[in-house]
C-alpha cells in the first residue's frame, strides 16, 4: 500500500519584477509587473508504506516546495497528493497527528524560552499522547538521541546539533507514520551528522515509518535510502534504485591498487590513471573490462592491495545535474 501518492503536482508562483532605481520603484507602485516561476512541474511518484526514499536535486529544483505541499503547508496550482489517504492542504486533525515535517534550517519552533522538557510536555498535550505512551516514547527518544543532558536547557541555548536532536524528539514524540525530512543534517559537524543518520536508520527500522528525505549531503542518502527520486527544474528526472543510477550515468568503475614498484607507464595497456598516492594508484576502467584489468594487474605487477569501487554518489549526482539523466 502506498503511503504517499503524488499525481501531476505543479506549483507556480507569481512574483513581482522591476528594474533598479528610484524611478522604477515609484513606477512599480502604480503599475506592477509580474513573471511566473514554475517551482514544481507535473511531478508524479508513489512511496510505499515503510519505504525510505531520497528526494534530491540542486538548489531551486523544487524539493522544499514539493515537501511543503505534501505536508500541507502549501496548496498546489495543479495536481493531487494523498498522504495516508488524506489531502494534505485540508489540514485535517487525523492527518496532522500522523505526519511530521522536520527542517534542518529550523529544527525547533515555538517559544525558545521553554526548556526541551517543557516543549515535549506541550507537544504531548497538543497531540493528545496518552501519559503512559508519552513516558515510553520519551524514554526511548532520550536513549536514542542522548537527550538527557538537554532536557532542562532552554531551546534558545542549544547548539545547532542539539536543536536538531530536540527537534527530532518533538516531531517523533507522537509516533508519526510519515516523516518528511528537509536537510536534517544541515550545518552539522561530522559527528553530529553521523549521530542523526544512525538515529534515523534505527527509528525507521524499528517503527516502519515512511520517510522522504531531502539532502545535499550524499552520505545521508547513501546511508539511509535504497531508492532515489532526482528532481531538477521542478520535474522528476530519475526515480529508481540508487545503484542503477550509478550504472546508468557512469560507465566506469574505479580500481584502487597498491603496488610499490609500479610506474605510471606500467598501467598504459591496462587502464587510465586518474590519481596517484605514494605507492597507490587510482585507475578508471570501463565496467565491462574490470575483470580483464584486474587479472592483468595481479599477473604483471607486485600488488599489495586492490579494491574495486563504484564512483562516488556525489560525482554521479553532479554529472546528472550537469548533463541530465
Amino acid at each position: 500500500m502506498a503511503a504517499v501518492v503524488v499525481r501531476d503536482l505543479s506549483m507556480t508562483y507569481r512574483v513581482p519584477v522591476r528594474q533598479g532605481g528610484l524611478a522604477a520603484a515609484l513606477k512599480s507602485v502604480v503599475r506592477r509587473r509580474y513573471r511566473e516561476v514554475h517551482a514544481v512541474r507535473d511531478v508524479s511518484f508513489e512511496v510505499a508504506a515503510g519505504e525510505v526514499v531520497g528526494f534530491v536535486g540542486p538548489n531551486g529544483a523544487g524539493k522544499t516546495t514539493a515537501m511543503k505541499m505534501m505536508s500541507g503547508l502549501l496548496h498546489p496550482t495543479a495536481g493531487t497528493v494523498e498522504v495516508l489517504g488524506y489531502t494534505p492542504w485540508q489540514r485535517r486533525t487525523p492527518f496532522l497527528k500522523q505526519i511530521a515535517l522536520v527542517r534542518g534550517s529550523q529544527p525547533t519552533g515555538g517559544l525558545q524560552e521553554l526548556t526541551v522538557l517543557d516543549s515535549l510536555q506541550y507537544q504531548r498535550v497538543l497531540y493528545e499522547v496518552p501519559a503512559g505512551e508519552y513516558r515510553r516514547n520519551l524514554d526511548e527518544l532520550c536513549e536514542l538521541l542522548e537527550l538527557g543532558p538537554l532536557l532542562e536547557r532552554q531551546l534558545r541555548a542549544l547548539s545547532l546539533g542539539e536543536k536538531m536532536r530536540a527537534g527530532l524528539a518533538l516531531s517523533l514524540l507522537y509516533r508519526p507514520k510519515v516523516l518528511f525530512l528537509d536537510e536534517p543534517t544541515l550545518g552539522l559537524d561530522v559527528s553530529a551528522a553521523a549521530a542523526i543518520r544512525r538515529f534515523l536508520a534505527t527509528y525507521a527500522g524499528q517503527t516502519g515509518a515512511t520517510v522522504l528525505l531531502t539532502s545535499h549531503y550524499m552520505t545521508d542518502v547513501e546511508s539511509l535510502c535504497r531508492r532515489l527520486i532526482l528532481v531538477d527544474h521542478g520535474s522528476v528526472q530519475y526515480d529508481g534504485p540508487l545503484d542503477q543510477l550509478s550504472a546508468r550515468l557512469s560507465p566506469y568503475k574505479l580500481i584502487r591498487v597498491s603496488a610499490p614498484s609500479a610506474a605510471k607507464e606500467d598501467f598504459a595497456d591496462i587502464a587510465e590513471v586518474v590519481a596517484t598516492h605514494d605507492i597507490s594508484w587510482d585507475l578508471r576502467v570501463p565496467r565491462d573490462q574490470v575483470a580483464r584489468a584486474t587479472s592483468m594487474l595481479l599477473t604483471t605487477l607486485d600488488v599489495v592491495d586492490l579494491a574495486i569501487e563504484e564512483p562516488s554518489l556525489e560525482n554521479v549526482i553532479d554529472r546528472a545535474y550537469r548533463e541530465g539523466v
